[in-house]
């Protein structure tokens, strides 16, 4: 075996022995909130991303198989060769139409997206400052680009202020935070950076994975609900959670920054073309979400009951409205053996623990979707009240 080898599977072993070794559990079935997997059997689902429910939904694989049907399988090119179809174009126009927006374009994922967009638009004589808890691809896509780079705490406007005073000279300057913290379930202060952005002349970029389709009034996410909307330079979200769960990304914007990004970006101009049968699929999510609003009011009043029992329990959560529920363990052991006992009950939570969340605040994330039902909640509330006594 070669000496590399060996250095990695200590490296391996020693996040074994801190409790960091991440096992895939194996799903049989289609995902909804009650599943069959390898290990566990079957359980109830709390920690999916699949905030309306639609994953796993018959009328979406209908509409994946009609665009198999009429688009066939791929088209074996990026989008500027040979692999632009109707189908993308369509859903391009459908989501900047949705969002409000002047255009859009579409990528293999929000991580393409989120890595696409910096070293496109910020030269050595840019700046960008970031919110500290912002999501990996931002951190990544941010390492890559030339321009001088500010972070500022969590949602803390005193600190984004200093930072912008502290970058006037640059040629432009891009605030950039997610619009719902995936690790803690709480929203941007998008109304604050907006103010202080039109204050300092920047602009905004805000990635809204985990609120496309379901925050707001009508889904259209943090700007709609921070009300802001028509002030956010940048929006950029996934296909792969609320709307549809399948893949995806995408970035919506002003049409020079999206032509932009059309000629520059690289994971765009280097990846294939998102597959025909998720872009229409993708365009019914956006029917649905549109006309479908019970979704949201279902999704709105499990997250209200859930947080309102775990509070009635004693246990500590991150106060928030998102259906993403931060309990928290604080010890990472403590997290770990809650997650396998609660897997043993039949629900299926996962534990964060450093690095992915700061020591000593480790934790369950739960995720509250509107295909729980009441039964499935009360289920998994039994099994935290045991856990709290």
């Amino acid at each position: 075996m070669k000496t590399a080898y060996g250095q990695f599977q200590s490296v391996l072993e020693q996040l074994k022995a801190d409790g960091l070794y991440k096992e895939e559990q194996g799903i049989l079935t289609r995902q909804g909130s009650q599943i069959e997997t390898e290990e566990g059997g079957s359980c109830l689902n709390f920690c999916a991303n699949n905030y309306l429910g639609l994953a796993g939904s018959e009328e979406l694989v209908d509409a994946a198989k009609e665009g198999l049907d009429r688009w066939g399988y791929g088209l074996s090119s990026v989008r500027f060769i040979c692999g632009t179809q109707q189908v993308h174009r369509q859903l391009e126009r459908s989501l900047a139409d949705f969002f409000g927006m002047e255009d859009a374009i579409l990528y293999s994922s929000c991580f393409d997206a989120n890595g696409g967009i910096f070293e496109c638009l910020l030269k050595d004589d840019c700046a960008v400052i970031s919110d500290e808890l912002n999501h990996a691809s931002s951190i990544d896509g941010i390492r890559l680009c030339k321009a001088k780079k500010y972070r500022y705490k969590n949602n803390n406007m005193e600190e984004l202020e200093k930072c912008l005073q502290e970058a006037q000279d640059a040629r432009i300057r891009l605030i950039v935070t997610d619009g719902v913290f995936s690790m803690d379930g709480i929203l941007a202060d998008l109304a604050g950076i907006c103010q202080l952005a039109d204050q300092y002349d920047a602009l905004v970029m805000v990635d809204d994975s985990h609120a496309a389709g379901f925050v707001g009034e009508n889904g259209r996410g943090t700007p709609e609900a921070c009300g802001v909307e028509g002030r956010v330079d940048i929006l950029t979200g996934t296909l792969g959670k609320a709307l549809g769960g399948a893949s995806g990304g995408y970035v919506c914007a002003g049409r020079p920054i999206v032509d932009m990004l059309r000629q520059q970006s690289r994971p765009y101009l280097f990846s294939n073309t998102l597959a025909p049968s998720i872009a229409a699929a993708s365009l019914r999510v956006l029917e649905i979400v549109k006309k479908d609003g019970w979704r949201r009011e279902k999704l709105q009043e499990n997250t209200r009951y859930f947080r309102e029992e775990l509070r009635k329990m004693g246990l500590d959560i991150i106060e928030s409205t998102h259906p993403i529920v931060a309990v928290l363990f604080y010890e990472a052991e403590k997290a770990n053996q809650a997650a396998e006992a609660m897997m043993k009950q039949g629900i299926y939570v996962r534990s964060f623990v450093y690095p992915v969340v700061p020591k000593g605040k480790a934790r369950i994330r739960v995720q509250l979707s509107a295909a729980h039902s009441r039964e499935d909640l009360d289920r998994a509330l039994e099994a935290f009240r045991q856990l709290a006594q």
